[in-house]
């Protein structure tokens, strides 16, 4: 089973709509959060603990989630999916873009 957490800025757009995607994947088990002081869904040291896989969308994600959890990610992937905040909440190219660069790790 892959327990995928999906991270973006404010778990507003990006993360939740990876979550949504992957959820009705064959042995996948998704999450997200977010990573700005006002995410719908602040990431949790919990979350990262249940992950045995983490997207981030951007390369910033990548960096402030080493600074400020670094302890926690000891033996976790972290995959950055250089997708930029241009997308709407399930909107069709921002699917599609997650099942090219993501589906290829959760397949």
């Amino acid at each position: 089973m892959k327990r995928a957490l999906f991270i973006c800025t404010q778990n507003r757009l990006r993360s939740p709509t990876a979550e949504h995607v992957f959820a009705s994947w064959p042995e996948v088990e998704t999450d997200s959060a977010g990573l700005g002081n006002d995410a719908d869904v602040p990431l949790s040291t919990e979350q990262i603990s249940w992950a045995n896989i983490i997207f981030v969308m951007e390369k910033a994600h990548r960096n402030r989630l080493s600074k400020n959890f670094r302890s926690y990610l000891n033996g976790k992937r972290v995959i950055c999916l250089d997708i930029p905040d241009d997308y709407e909440y399930m909107q069709p190219e921002l699917v599609r873009l997650l099942e090219i660069k993501a589906g290829k790790f959760l397949r």
